[in-house]
């Protein structure tokens, strides 16, 4: 007998676009997740973003619990100066002063001509001065005639001349002379602030 062939059974077909179509429904998921994400990161920003303005704008600023920052300055320090420009000095004018200088070793005579100015406090201080001017020219005479050329010729010898006297003065009116320690710059508490020598000739 003629052996008849036995039908082929036909194998299922799986069609090659079935990853692709998965794959592209796998991706718009995620696109769509992602896009989610996104805009409600958005509302959440814009929210946060309206909520600030209305606790910083308008009276709405009292209500808010956050306080302003406080802002801090740094003192400001006046100026202080030596001497106060608002209140203009006081001089008291001596008559000029001729004394012999103390003669030297060589024997050589030499004499000084001076005009000496004094600073005061005030002019109360300047009027009372008047009264003492015999002993203050006294005093000056004597610390003058006690200098010799050559203490005259020395360096800083009218800074040191100025402030002997101005010491020698402040003492005659009962200021106790400073002790040794103080440097010869810094005058003593009185009332004299300062020696000025408006002219110094020596011949």
């Amino acid at each position: 007998m003629p052996q008849t062939a036995k039908p082929e059974t036909a194998e299922p077909q799986v069609s090659a676009s079935a990853p692709a179509k998965y794959k592209g429904k796998v991706l718009l998921i995620v696109l769509l997740v992602a896009v989610l994400v996104v805009a409600i990161a958005a509302i959440v920003f814009v929210a946060l973003v309206m909520v600030n303005k209305k606790g910083t704008g308008g009276n709405a600023s009292r209500e808010s619990p956050i306080p302003p920052p406080v802002v801090v300055s740094a003192p400001v320090v006046p100026h202080v100066s030596a001497i106060d420009l608002n209140k203009p000095p006081v001089f008291v004018q001596l008559e000029p002063f001729t004394v012999n200088l103390r003669a030297g070793e060589e024997g050589d005579n030499h004499y000084l001509q001076t005009d000496i100015s004094l600073r005061v406090n005030d002019q109360k201080t300047a009027e009372a001065l008047k009264g003492w001017m015999p002993e203050i020219r006294n005093r000056v005479n004597l610390i003058l005639s006690s200098k010799s050329i050559f203490d005259i010729q020395e360096d800083f010898s009218h800074e040191r001349i100025q402030n002997e006297i101005l010491r020698g003065l402040n003492t005659l009116f009962g200021v106790p002379p400073p002790p040794p320690e103080v440097p010869q710059g810094q005058a003593p508490l009185g009332p004299i602030q300062g020696v000025l020598f408006v002219s110094f000739i020596v011949q």
